[in-house]
């Protein structure tokens, strides 16, 4: 090399000098009390990883000391038992801050591990207040078992593992508490897709880095706060690292690989696709096999969303193919714009006997007509009383009394009103999920009224989406609807933005899944005694709609009627909706001053004398302009009135 590598610095890191780690698997171990290979022991260590080639070793927590953690490979229908240890430090390495939920008088260092995707009973799904502490010395409040049990009733799928605790999520899986789990099925065995070498997981994730190799996260926003630390609204990496390396490559054979592709990152998007144009079949969604692939160019992945494809490089030998990132959210540069390089230069290894099966796996659909509930449910954003951006479910904060009861064993239909700047990747824990369609509507009439105006047809859903899902992207100035049926678990459950930062800020809420919650069958809308719909339009819905008269939730907060006078939320500031959309204005994270105050620590060995990069200009598409948060709609109709 002949010029200094700076890890804050992306134009000084060579790209494409690492090649592709593929994580290892998890070893069962024997147990007493589990069958024989169904049992695991994980522990959550901190250790040092290289990042890249160049790089100094770079202090990280990890799954068994590793990131990505050890791939866990599980059948349907077997049960699979895993205890994680939290054998962590007393002390965080990244930036703590102490004015969020069950950070104020709670120990620093606290893990649960959530299996995303799983239909699991709650106990076992990795509830944020379920954390724990070293040893188990420390519990949380809803903490009931070592154990986790995952029994695997659903299809094959690709499903992954991460940190969950409750308003350190962010910092965790920035950390490296991130991991694989592969849930397998017969189909899949008789499909005879490329398997062993040729099945590859690919988790992408963006970072930062201090000139040290250390990992920089930032610990106030811009600009800065009264409180330090301080939660940003959001945390972008100005390097892509895929597996746990900067800028990898992988050198294939001439044939049909199969790649389980994960966007672990805790705020940025990605637009996949290769450099040369070349098209891949998309096999997979969050919840399994498609019932037919679908061919493409490009897949958007927002955070949590993963992707099943076959790429077939049979005609490419010789060939080098990037994988790159056209996001429109952030304008990617020539960092963040490239993920990973794919060398066709090795021999194929025998006949390619694998194939890409026109059908997979049957769509049974979801009978729409049977849903009773339908919520409507507003993603709205206001400030906190440290002048903070605060992003909101249902006009709720996190410790607010739950809002989202369904029945257990019952369709319903969930509406996203998202009156917000920017799109949201809305995570809903335990089920797997319909996308039915989006709908422009003019949010500035919302946010005045809290009347809905549509200002264009539905949409369906776009051709990589079409699957059963557990992630959508909830998109800016629409009502995104999805349609899921609670069955097989009651009990304490989680949804939330997947935007990590947004999640640990009370973009969170509760979900309690009861039993017997109400007869078969509901009045219809239209029946004297039935509470009026909550979700006010000015035009009828278009015909199609899938549910007909539906029961809306009627603790759904969109709605004209003005509270009293006194209904003012305590520890919220009055707010424009043109401050908030300028305080939700985020850069890429890169420190202003190495190796003084740096939020992250690593060895020091080789340290690069470069200085760190500047700022890159991040271009944001235009926002709304009014808040809509209850205070706010509120005051401006009393204004109106004086």
């Amino acid at each position: 090399m002949g010029k200094r590598v700076n890890p804050s610095a992306p134009s000084t890191i060579p790209k494409f000098t690492d090649p592709l780690p593929k994580p290892p698997c998890a070893k069962p171990v024997s147990h007493p009390d589990y069958p024989e290979g169904s049992y695991y022991e994980i522990r959550m260590k901190e250790e040092k990883h290289r990042y890249h080639k160049y790089f100094p070793r770079t202090r990280i927590w990890g799954y068994n000391g590793i990131t990505p953690g050890p791939t866990i490979e599980a059948r349907k229908d077997r049960t699979t038992f895993v205890k994680f240890l939290n054998c962590l430090p007393d002390e965080h390495f990244l930036p703590i801050d102490r004015t969020l939920h069950s950070c104020i008088d709670t120990p620093d260092v606290r893990t649960v591990v959530h299996l995303h995707g799983a239909k699991v009973d709650w106990e076992s799904d990795g509830h944020p207040e379920a954390w724990y502490t070293k040893d188990y010395g420390v519990t949380g409040p809803t903490f009931n078992r070592q154990v986790h049990a995952y029994t695997n009733h659903q299809p094959g799928a690709t499903l992954w593992y991460h940190d969950h605790a409750m308003s350190l999520t962010r910092l965790n899986v920035y950390s490296g508490l991130a991991g694989f789990y592969l849930l397998r099925d017969a189909l899949e065995d008789r499909l005879n897709l490329p398997s062993g070498d040729y099945e590859i997981p690919l988790m992408i994730q963006d970072r930062s880095f201090n000139e040290d190799g250390s990992l920089f996260y930032p610990d106030s926003p811009n600009p800065p706060v009264a409180v330090r630390p301080s939660i940003t609204p959001g945390v972008l990496g100005n390097t892509i690292t895929v597996n746990g390396k900067v800028w990898p490559y992988l050198s294939v054979e001439p044939r049909k690989y199969r790649f389980r592709i994960l966007n672990g990152s805790n705020r940025r998007a990605y637009v996949l696709s290769l450099s040369d144009g070349t098209r891949f079949n998309q096999i997979g969604t969050d919840g399994g096999l498609l019932e037919h692939p679908a061919e493409l160019t490009s897949i958007e992945l927002l955070p949590a969303e993963r992707t099943d494809v076959i790429i077939d490089f049979s005609d490419l030998a010789g060939k080098t193919l990037v994988l790159t990132n056209s996001d429109t959210e952030f304008t990617p540069d020539e960092h963040t714009g490239t993920v990973m390089q794919f060398r066709v230069d090795l021999p194929l290894n025998g006949k390619d006997e694998s194939r890409i099966p026109e059908t997979m796996y049957p769509d049974m659909g979801l009978h729409t007509g049977h849903a009773h509930i339908e919520r409507n449910l507003p993603l709205t954003a206001t400030t906190d009383q440290y002048g903070r951006p605060m992003l909101m479910l249902n006009e709720r904060m996190y410790h607010d009394p739950v809002s989202e009861k369904p029945s257990l064993d019952s369709v319903e239909i969930w509406n996203f009103i998202n009156a917000t700047p920017i799109q949201h990747p809305i995570h809903v824990h335990l089920i797997q999920f319909k996308i039915l369609e989006r709908r422009p509507f003019d949010a500035d009439i919302f946010r005045e009224t809290g009347k809905i105006v549509w200002t264009g047809p539905a949409e369906e859903p776009r051709d990589y989406e079409r699957g059963w899902k557990d992630v959508v992207k909830a998109d800016v100035g629409k009502v995104t609807k999805i349609a899921m049926h609670f069955k097989d678990h009651a009990g304490n459950y989680i949804w939330h933005c997947h935007f990590l930062e947004h999640e640990d800020h009370d973009m969170m809420r509760p979900i309690r899944i009861i039993e017997d919650a109400h007869p078969v069958q509901l009045p219809h809308a239209d029946e004297p005694d039935n509470p009026e719909p909550h979700l006010q339009t000015e035009e009828p819905m278009p015909e199609g709609n899938p549910v007909e008269s539906p029961v809306t939730d009627e603790e759904s907060p969109v709605t004209t009627e003005e509270p009293s006078e006194t209904a003012d939320v305590p520890g919220r500031k009055e707010c424009s909706y043109e401050e908030i959309c300028e305080k939700m204005k985020i850069d890429c994270a890169v420190p202003t001053v190495p190796d003084n105050g740096s939020t992250g620590t690593s060895d020091t060995e080789g340290k690069p004398e470069d200085k760190p990069a500047s700022k890159p200009e991040v271009r944001r598409k235009p926002a709304s302009k009014r808040c809509n948060c209850r205070n706010c709609r509120n005051r401006r109709k009393r204004k109106k009135r004086n």
